[in-house]
C-alpha cells in the first residue's frame, strides 16, 4: 500500500473519513460525482461546556464510526470491496479525535487491502467545489457552488473560515501546491463567535446565535475595532506590512467584554442585539476586506468560501458585494458541504489518486498542526 496506485482509475471510488473536531464524517464519491455524505455530529454533547471538550469529541467518534460507515455505504449502494482506496484527515485538528479516524481507516485499510492517503483538512475544504452529484440527497445541490464539472479555475483562491481556522489560500494545484496568504494569528472567527455569545449570555455555538439576533440590533450603535488593519501591519502595495493579510480577533473579544463591563457598571441595560450586531459586522468587516485584497494582489478571480461560519449570513452578503465589486466570482458549496464531511476528504483523496500521487500508506501519524502547504502525507521510507 505505500507504492504507486497501480490502475490509476479514471474515475475512483472514495471512501473518505473526517474526524478532526466534534463531526464524524464518511463520504463516498467516485471521480467527482458525490454518492453520500453521512455527518454524525457530537456538538449536542459540548453545549453545557461552551465549546468543544477534546475528550468528549474522540469518545463520540468511537461510538459513532461504525453506524455512520455503515449508513455510508448503504446509501451509495457499494460495499467496502467496491471501494477503490480510502482517505482520511490526517491533520490539522484535535489530536486525539484525529487520531479516531485515523486508526479506523488505517484498520479498514490493512483489512480489505486498499490504499490509503493521509490528507489535509483544510485543502480538503476546497475539494468539494469539484463535486457534482448530490446533497443531502438534492441532486446537483453542488452546482450552487459555480464549480463542479471536474475542474477548479485557474486563479482560484480560498477564503476558509470556521470554529478553529481562518486563512486565505491561493490554489495553483489541489494536489501539490496550494500557499497560505494570510491566517489568523491568534482566535479562530468562529471562537470569537462562540465567546463573545458566552459574554453575551447567547449559549453555544455561538455563531447561529449571534446572526440571528444581530438581525434585530444595529450595527453601527458601537465602533469595536477591526484587529490588524494599522498601517504598521498593513504597509503598502509594494511595500507590505508583516499582518497585511493576517486576521487577530483576541482584541475584539476582549473590546466586547469591557464594553458590557461599563454598560453594568453604570447600572444600564446591556443592549445585546446592538453588541451582537456590532460585533458581528466588525468580524465579517475585517474579513471580507483582506480575503478581496489578497485576492487582488495575487490575482485570483474566483474565491471559494468554505467552514462552518461560511453559514453566517452577512459573510456571506459583505464578501459578495465586496468580491462583485472587485470582479471577483464567489462560490460557496450547499451548508451540509461548508462544514466538516467525509464527502471532501473523499473528493481530495480522488484527485490525487486521478493525478497518480503514491498512497500514504499506514506508517503516518495524525499531525494536528499539519501546515496546508502539505496536502497529502507521502509514503515513509525506512532505511533496511
Amino acid at each position: 500500500m505505500s507504492g504507486a496506485y497501480p490502475e490509476h482509475p479514471k474515475q475512483p471510488l472514495v471512501l473518505g473519513i473526517e474526524s478532526s473536531c466534534d463531526e464524524t464524517g464518511v463520504g463516498i464519491v467516485r471521480g467527482t460525482t458525490l454518492l453520500t455524505n453521512t455527518v454524525s455530529s457530537s456538538m449536542d454533547e459540548h453545549v453545557r461546556f461552551g465549546g468543544v471538550i477534546p475528550e468528549i469529541a474522540s469518545r463520540a467518534h468511537l461510538d459513532a464510526f461504525v453506524p455512520t460507515l455503515q449508513e455510508s455505504l448503504h446509501e451509495a449502494g457499494v460495499t467496502l470491496e467496491d471501494i477503490d482506496a480510502i482517505a482520511v484527515t490526517s491533520g490539522p485538528g484535535l489530536a486525539g479525535a484525529l487520531m479516531v479516524g485515523v486508526c479506523a481507516a488505517k484498520a479498514l485499510a490493512l483489512a480489505t487491502g486498499k490504499p490509503l492517503y493521509a490528507i489535509n483538512h483544510l485543502v480538503a475544504h476546497v475539494g468539494v467545489g469539484l463535486l457534482d452529484g448530490k446533497s443531502n440527497g438534492k441532486p446537483d445541490a453542488v452546482a450552487a457552488a459555480g464549480l463542479g464539472a471536474g475542474r477548479l479555475p485557474e486563479n482560484l483562491g480560498a477564503l476558509l473560515v470556521s470554529g478553529g481556522h481562518t486563512e486565505i489560500l491561493r490554489i495553483r494545484s489541489i494536489t501539490d501546491d496550494v500557499e497560505l496568504l494570510g491566517s489568523t494569528i491568534d482566535d479562530a472567527a468562529g471562537e470569537a463567535y462562540d465567546k463573545v455569545a458566552r459574554i453575551l449570555g447567547l449559549g453555544y455555538p455561538g455563531g447561529p446565535a449571534i446572526d440571528k439576533l444581530a438581525h434585530q440590533g444595529n450595527p453601527k450603535s458601537i465602533r469595536f475595532p477591526r484587529g490588524l488593519t494599522q498601517p504598521k501591519y498593513m504597509g503598502t502595495a509594494e511595500e507590505k506590512g508583516p499582518h497585511r493579510y493576517d486576521w487577530s480577533f483576541s482584541g475584539l473579544k476582549t473590546a466586547v467584554a469591557r464594553c458590557v463591563e461599563q454598560f453594568e457598571a453604570r447600572g444600564e441595560e446591556v443592549p445585546v442585539a446592538d453588541i451582537a450586531a456590532a460585533f458581528q459586522e466588525a468580524v465579517v468587516d475585517v474579513i471580507s476586506s483582506k480575503a478581496v485584497l489578497a485576492c487582488k494582489e495575487h490575482g485570483i478571480t474566483d474565491v471559494l468560501l468554505g467552514g462552518g461560519v461560511a453559514a453566517n449570513s452577512r459573510l456571506r452578503e459583505l464578501t459578495g458585494q465586496r468580491c462583485t465589486s472587485a470582479g471577483i466570482k464567489l462560490h460557496v458549496p450547499p451548508l451540509d458541504l461548508c462544514t466538516d464531511n467525509g464527502a471532501m476528504v473523499a473528493a481530495l483523496g480522488a484527485q490525487l489518486i486521478m493525478a497518480g500521487v503514491s498512497p500514504s500508506g499506514v506508517s503516518f501519524a495524525p499531525d494536528s498542526s499539519m501546515p496546508v502547504t502539505t496536502v497529502s502525507v507521502p509514503a515513509q521510507r525506512f532505511a533496511d
